[in-house]
């Protein structure tokens, strides 16, 4: 039952909607099916898999909203989560942010479902770890990883007509691989909403060969480098980026988009004219969903263009503040999508002198919202880069920079990847800033 039709769907959220007595209801079900692998030290340690379903209630009298959910679909269980929610209304305070419900809307159709994914069994996940740990035990390597996959819908129906069903799926495989001594280590992941593109071997291959060569690091001086982000490692922080593009913490003064003295910088060219950033639910190789609050229509979203900032993030109730219609304004988003070039990261690393290569970053922690300045630490492979070669492993870096500053600093732009449900490219950074050393491999 977790995984219910639209026709399904449909029919508990009217039967929901016809016991409510509020002024207004708006109803939500969702559910899914999962199942994973972990391994660690080139054996399968858990196996797991899940089912959920569950139905949300919110009714509101005039101002005053209670909401309250349920994982029960009997008539009487459905009956007293309703009246659950009406009760917690007739108790909660006003919302001065109150916005009433929206009615119908028309949706895109994002292909983000596959029957790859929702009919991927046991025997196809071993299958695939298996030939990952195959890899790693025959280099006589060390990995521990995870797979995993989820087939999941969502509905949504309120008192005023509106109703939207949407499905999707994804597998994700992510795997590090460290030399037995522990000096080397690798990291490779992929995601795909259609299983049938996944490799592991693939993934695990290059995670193999990053291991291998990142033995007998070297320290150099931290400082400003130029350097080359594969996707992975720059798509956290320009993803941190997109995701504090509000519209009110701008206005508002709390955010790197906030004008001194006032105002936001709407408008502006912020970034590196290369930088296009952009939401699509409609983008084949990165789908997004049907809808976003309250049920808007998702659509595509220019963030920045020409490195210019072409729309702010809104909420509908910062919307009706402001003035401006939901449809001219953009609520809602979805996957980071950057627009890169046909230079593969092996012509990238040609063209660069002197720098370093960066696999991945992690242990990313905000030091000054205004600025976006962020620390963190690189991890899996980092390496000296010389004349456009490879020269040898580098000791990891603490360092501290701002995606905007990174983003004004862009040297070249490689071939944009899926790395973390996000379509990011491989780029070339100049003056980046390594605050320290780190003793961690």
């Amino acid at each position: 039952m977790a995984i219910l039709s639209e026709t399904e769907a449909r029919s508990i959220l009217q039967k929901v909607l016809a016991l409510s007595r509020a002024d207004a209801c708006e109803v939500t079900l969702g559910g899914g099916r999962s199942g994973n692998l972990r391994f660690a030290r080139n054996t399968v340690s858990t196996s797991g898999g899940s089912e959920t379903l569950e139905l949300g209630v919110s009714s509101s009298f005039g101002k005053r909203t209670g909401f309250a959910s349920i994982n029960e679909f009997d008539d009487a269980s459905l009956a007293r989560v309703v009246r659950s929610a009406e009760e917690l209304a007739r108790l909660a305070p006003e919302n001065p942010e109150h916005v009433e419900l929206p009615g119908p809307q028309k949706y895109l159709e994002p292909a983000g479902y596959f029957a790859s994914t929702a009919n991927l069994t046991q025997e196809d996940r071993v299958r695939q770890v298996a030939a990952s740990i195959g890899i790693t035990r025959d280099a006589k390597l060390v990995a521990a990883g995870f797979l995993a996959d989820n087939t999941r819908f969502s509905a949504l129906a309120n008192s005023k007509g509106l109703f939207v069903y949407d499905r999707g799926t994804s597998i994700e495989f992510s795997i590090t691989a460290r030399t037995e001594d522990g000096t080397g280590s690798g990291y490779g992941l992929a995601d795909f909403n259609d299983a049938s593109r996944l490799d592991a071997a693939a993934v695990t291959r290059v995670a193999a060969t990053k291991a291998a060569m990142s033995q007998g690091a070297r320290a150099i001086e931290p400082g400003k480098y130029t350097v080359i982000l594969e996707p992975a490692a720059a798509s956290t922080l320009i993803s941190l980026m997109v995701g504090r593009m509000d519209a009110r913490s701008a206005e508002e003064g709390r955010s790197y988009l906030s004008k001194a003295g006032g105002g936001t910088r709407h408008g502006e060219k912020l970034l590196d004219e290369r930088v296009h950033l952009y939401s699509d639910p409609l983008h084949p190789d990165v789908p997004g969903s049907k809808w976003t609050a309250d049920g808007l229509p998702q659509r595509r979203i220019e963030w920045f263009e020409g490195g210019v900032v072409s729309n702010l993030r809104y909420s509908r109730y910062w919307a009706r503040k402001k003035g401006l219609a939901e449809d001219q304004v953009a609520i809602g988003g979805g996957p980071t999508l950057m627009k890169g070039t046909d230079t593969s990261l092996e012509d990238l690393i040609k063209g660069v002198k002197r720098g370093v290569l960066v696999t991945n970053l992690w242990y990313i922690r905000q030091v000054d919202p205004q600025t976006l300045l962020h620390t963190g630490l690189t991890r899996d492979g980092t390496f000296y880069v010389e004349n456009g070669e490879i020269r040898h492993p580098l000791k990891n870096f603490r360092f501290n920079e701002s995606p905007v500053i990174m983003l004004n600093n862009l040297e070249a732009l490689g071939r944009a990847t899926r790395v973390n449900g996000d379509l990011i490219p491989s780029m070339v950074v100049r003056d980046f800033t390594f605050s320290s050393l780190s003793d961690a491999v």
